[in-house]
């Protein structure tokens, strides 16, 4: 019993190191962009429905933004309260804000694809910033993701804005986002390398290369998709275009969720596209499990038992597992006091991911702002009413 607790410690510790590594070489390499006087327009395109609660912060910043000059598109996508009223009164001060209003969701559409579309249609950038309608844009936002596109020729270019959580239930689920992407995607490799499985966005805030997107379709070639931030990109890279990750925490700010049911809810949505598969989801389920939640259940049994050199490796796992996640919050200037909550929130990320992959009627709806979606199903498949 004790050989098999420290050899399990020892698996254990390697399932921590691994996302210690990537994420201390990831944040060597990954850097909020500096800004710059780019030349041109630059589109800000916010596909927004039932967003009065937000939206007018929401335009004022993007408004605010400094260096190149840019257009503000908000796409009321059939709102059922203010939202189009608070637009409407904000554009009469500022002309470069128009209200566009969404065409009705064709079938084989979803809903965020469909206003994102109807917004490049209607843009005279040569960049389409797309941010989600609780994006907060620095006044640098636009001009720093602009300036990155131009030097690095990165026709798709993203990151994550600093995640604003309230509530314990947004601190249990909120802070996988970043934990993930620079703890288990190599950017340098990313960079490097055009294969298409290496493209990775957050949804909340892309720009766009007006060239790139007419050339690959942009949200009308994954208008069956409810994931775009996984999707566009590697759309891109099939394009044999290429798409880049910056720090985005200093870019943007972004509150996603009010509480746990809304949290449970959106990452559920986006589960079909991401880990939830019968393939990925065990090797996911060993790498977080292993990594985060193993090492202090191997530590409470080995101390348990008087297994001390079990115990000694269990409880540095431990500490690499919290150390990789305290140096991830801190670079994305995220709440410290998250930090202790790890263990639970990869349990509570697993917990999504399965109930999304086992529960009945897996392979068949998502719904999301009033909208039932057919998901999982081939491009063209019929959109579910509601």
């Amino acid at each position: 019993m004790t050989l098999a607790l420290l050899v399990l410690a020892g698996l254990a510790l390697a399932l921590a190191l691994l996302p210690a590594l990537l994420a201390a070489m990831n944040l060597a390499v990954l850097r909020t962009p500096a800004p710059s006087r780019t030349e041109g327009l630059v589109s800000i395109l916010i596909p927004a429905r039932n967003e009065a609660a937000v939206i007018e912060g929401t335009v004022r910043a993007a408004l605010a933004s400094t260096g190149p000059s840019v257009e503000v598109l908000v796409g009321d996508d059939h709102s059922t309260d203010d939202t189009a009223a608070i637009v409407r009164r904000l554009a009469l001060s500022d002309p470069r804000l128009r209200l566009v209003s969404v065409p009705s969701l064709p079938e084989g559409w979803t809903g965020k694809n469909h206003a994102c579309f109807a917004l490049a249609a209607e843009a005279r950038g040569e960049h389409l910033l797309f941010l989600d309608a609780d994006v907060t844009l620095a006044p640098v936002g636009a001009a720093a993701l602009a300036a990155h596109a131009v030097r690095s020729g990165a026709d798709l270019v993203s990151g994550v804005p600093r995640q604003v959580m309230g509530s314990l239930g947004e601190r249990l689920t909120v802070p996988m986002i970043d934990f993930l992407l620079l703890g288990y995607l190599p950017i340098a490799l990313m960079r490097a390398l055009p294969r298409p499985s290496l493209g990775a966005a957050c949804g909340q805030m892309i720009l766009i290369g007006r060239e790139a997107y007419a050339r690959t379709g942009g949200h009308g070639a994954i208008r069956t998709s409810l994931h775009d931030g996984v999707r566009l990109p590697r759309l891109f890279r099939e394009h044999g275009l290429r798409t880049d990750l910056v720090a985005g925490h200093a870019l943007a700010a972004c509150r996603m969720y009010r509480n746990f049911a809304q949290a449970w809810a959106g990452f559920s949505k986006n589960a079909h596209e991401g880990m939830a598969t019968a393939r990925a989801l065990p090797v996911w389920t060993t790498l977080l499990f292993g990594g985060h939640v193993l090492p202090w259940l191997i530590l409470g049994l080995a101390l348990a038992l008087g297994a001390g050199a079990a115990a000694v490796v269990a409880a540095l796992a431990a500490l690499v597992s919290l150390a990789t996640r305290a140096a991830v919050t801190l670079a994305v200037a995220a709440p410290l006091a998250t930090v202790p909550l790890h263990p639970a929130t990869v349990c509570t990320a697993l917990a999504i991911q399965w109930n999304v992959l086992l529960r009945p009627g897996r392979a068949g709806r998502a719904v999301w702002k009033g909208r039932r979606y057919a998901v999982n199903l081939p491009a063209g498949s019929r959109r579910e009413p509601g």
